[in-house]
């Protein structure tokens, strides 16, 4: 009988605790270090992050990422993270404990995903439309965003396309104000 307690015990304690074995975002590498191909991929998220700067300057809820590591439990390991070229993730601190954040990492922000996230397409091909489309997806991301100005034709796209999340599959919105 005292085994048995013992075990549920334990049992208790691992159905309670489970990122207790996960890395902290200070352990996480902050990106893949690759370096952008265009200008755009750089200048973009910056642009989208200024102006979120300004309009949202008394707000300390939402948070943007550059070219960040984003790290969840839903890919194929906690440690591989998806880097995109822009978030956005609200309902979190804009500066983490008044620090800037080396990464994003899911479970401690409380699993709040980002609720956007854009993608700049480069000169080469970086799975924009298949492998990150199902990542987000299955992360929850709500909307995806790709911009591909130069190399539209050759990925057989528009140049700039949003995807809202609806029943886990992403939908392409059309017309205005998308």
């Amino acid at each position: 009988m005292v085994e048995r307690s013992k075990n549920r015990k334990k049992l208790l304690m691992v159905k309670s605790e489970p990122y207790r074995t996960l890395p902290t975002s200070t352990e996480l590498p902050c990106s893949d270090d690759t370096p952008v191909d265009n200008e755009d991929q750089n200048f973009i998220p910056n642009l989208l992050l200024f102006l979120l700067e300004s309009i949202w300057a008394s707000r300390n809820d939402w948070f943007f990422g550059i070219d960040m590591g984003v790290y969840h439990t839903t890919g194929i390991s906690h440690l591989v993270p998806v880097i995109p070229d822009g978030f956005l993730s609200l309902e979190v601190e804009r500066r983490k404990a008044g620090k800037s954040r080396l990464s994003y990492t899911v479970w401690e922000e409380h699993n709040i995903v980002p609720k956007l996230v854009l993608e700049v397409v480069s000169k080469t091909p970086g799975d924009e439309y298949e492998t990150k489309l199902k990542i987000y997806a299955k992360l929850g991301v709500l909307y995806y965003v790709i911009y591909n100005p130069q190399h539209w034709r050759r990925d057989q796209h528009q140049p700039f396309e949003v995807y809202k999340l609806i029943h886990g599959e992403y939908q392409q919105q059309i017309g205005e104000p998308f």
